[in-house]
């Protein structure tokens, strides 16, 4: 097992971007994992000039972008309304993640239906299919966060699809706290066994691995029968030991970008990640 590829997700370090790359390469990681549509700092708004400044700036660290970040869950590509838009949207992502040299724009794209008799699905189905006729073109592509969905889900939509600009952004900890929402929304208790029988949060990369282009390296528990959470990383119910392993079983070789998105001190929180990821 080699020395594992550690990407910070550098909006979480609450320095702003061009000081928390900097306090990144300091913390010895080789890649940045960069947001957009974020106050203060927007790259999708940069020219092929500024661009491409950008991506010699990272080099200049010592660092590569590991992914960017789009649509952390405010945009579903489910629904009718404004969908035109959201689409063209996600082509400029595609090209934006191209041109930083990494190729993946992660992303949340809506809650899709757990049946693909929905009306929804194919809605889904279209509109992944036209962002990503557009990433293959480009050279990138769209990779899907984990969590609202079983992994078996996910995998049936990526393959009605068919394309190989879409792909999976695993995020173990987020395959923890859906489902526990769902329980809570619900008004049931809490059933741990049920919720990771059914999301899978570490084994669901059997079902996954093959897609699986990057991965955030989080963690999260769930106190009291209810209380869903996020924790640092090692301190939650990810078993990272048999993740990582079962991730290189399907020949990961991409990036873990910690991202710690609550606490009050991210800087230190992260540090500690990167020695826990480190470890492995």
């Amino acid at each position: 097992m080699g020395r594992l590829k550690i990407a910070v997700m550098v909006n979480n370090l609450r320095l702003g971007v061009y000081k928390g790359m900097e306090a990144a390469a300091e913390m010895g990681v080789t890649g940045v994992h960069l947001g957009t549509t974020v106050s203060g700092f927007r790259p999708e708004d940069l020219d092929a000039s500024g661009r491409k400044k950008l991506v010699a700036h990272v080099r200049s660290l010592g660092l590569e972008f590991s992914a960017i970040s789009a649509w952390g869950g405010n945009v579903d590509l489910g629904e009718t309304e404004g969908l035109a838009e959201n689409i063209e949207a996600g082509k400029r992502f595609m090209e934006l993640a191209a041109d930083l040299e990494c190729g993946i724009w992660q992303g949340h794209c809506g809650i899709m239906p757990h049946s693909s008799d929905d009306p929804r699905w194919q809605i889904f189905a279209d509109s992944f299919g036209s962002i990503c006729e557009h990433g293959e073109e480009v050279g990138a592509c769209l990779a899907i966060e984990t969590g609202p969905e079983p992994p078996i889900i996910l995998k049936q939509m990526i393959d009605e699809v068919g394309s190989p600009a879409l792909r999976v952004n695993y995020d173990p900890a987020n395959l923890i706290l859906w489902p526990a929402r769902y329980m809570k929304d619900a008004g049931e208790p809490y059933d741990r066994d049920q919720a990771f029988a059914e999301y899978q949060p570490t084994e669901g990369v059997d079902v996954l691995g093959p897609y699986t282009v990057h991965t955030h390296a989080k963690d999260a528990l769930v106190r009291d029968g209810s209380q869903r959470q996020e924790v640092p990383l090692g301190d939650g119910w990810v078993d990272w030991p048999r993740y990582v392993a079962l991730l290189e079983e399907h020949g990961f070789d991409g990036y873990y970008a910690i991202e710690r998105e609550v606490g009050d001190d991210p800087v230190t929180d992260i540090r500690k990640a990167v020695e826990f990821l480190s470890t492995l």
